[in-house]
């Protein structure tokens, strides 16, 4: 499954974009002077930030690989900015190659990327689309093209609905989401806060991109998971999410929470 290529002038590079601003902060390529400018603002103003956006990634290939060595063979991420390797489907992969992943997300440069990446690979693709329309996702031909609803599904929602304010309701889409997925499906989702320090400075820099930053509190990312059941150890900073490895040097200042959920049967 692969949609066709954007055009260089339908990408706006004259503002920052949070995927950009990920992918340099892991060390990428995919980003503009803009981008870089806007990451070094943010390093300046939350000095974990690099750190923190790496144990994000090492969260999210830990929970791919719990929710996958549950038997659930259908991943849509949502939101899954620019390809860095092992991407989604390689971590899954890892464990049972016949995994099937849905992609989406809504910067064009994104699209262009891994739709390159995942050319000739019917059994993974890319989707033009923004999670503020939830409905528009579940219903696109190329995620049903990939994803079978009436199976188990692990809908990831990393590091991304930080960047929806209250205004655009988040928990009504994440319900679009949930109840649209068979039992035995999964929630994986991480999100930034300001719990551990004062990161205002941080949330400003988002204010001249193309998504502000809206930093959450433990109990309401905890509420986004209402309707699933968490799985142990719950909603935690995400070094300290089933670790297989020793947790990074100041991982206690990391402003990322995660968790993974169970929709019950």
């Amino acid at each position: 499954m692969r949609e066709h290529g954007f055009r260089a002038d339908e990408i706006d590079t004259s503002r920052p974009h949070p995927a950009r601003i990920y992918d340099y902060l892991l060390g990428g390529e995919d980003n503009y002077e803009v981008d870089r400018r806007a990451g070094e603002q943010l390093v300046a103003s939350a000095p974990e930030a690099r750190i923190g956006v790496r144990a994000n990634r090492a969260f999210l290939r830990r929970a791919v690989r719990h929710v996958v060595g549950t038997g659930v063979r259908q991943l849509l991420d949502i939101g899954t900015g620019l390809p860095t390797s092992p991407n989604v489907h390689e971590t899954a992969r890892e464990a049972a190659p016949d995994v099937r992943v849905a992609y989406v997300d809504n910067d064009p440069l994104v699209h262009t990327h891994t739709g390159a990446l995942l050319a000739g690979d019917d059994t993974t693709g890319i989707v033009l689309a923004d999670l503020r329309d939830p409905r528009a996702i579940l219903d696109d031909p190329g995620v049903r093209a990939v994803v079978d609803f009436d199976e188990p599904v692990a809908l990831l929602l990393v590091a991304v609905l930080h960047f929806l304010t209250d205004a655009d309701r988040p928990r009504e889409i994440i319900a679009t989401l949930r109840d649209a997925l068979a039992p035995g499906s999964h929630l994986i989702l991480s999100h930034a806060t300001g719990d551990f320090a004062d990161r205002s400075g941080a949330a400003a820099v988002y204010s001249k991109a193309t998504a502000s930053m809206n930093l959450r509190g433990r109990t309401e990312i905890e509420s986004f998971f209402d309707g699933f059941e968490l799985i142990d150890p719950g909603v935690v900073q995400v070094p300290f999410w089933r670790p297989d490895t020793p947790p990074p040097p100041r991982s206690h200042e990391i402003g990322f929470y995660g968790g993974v959920a169970r929709k019950p049967d």
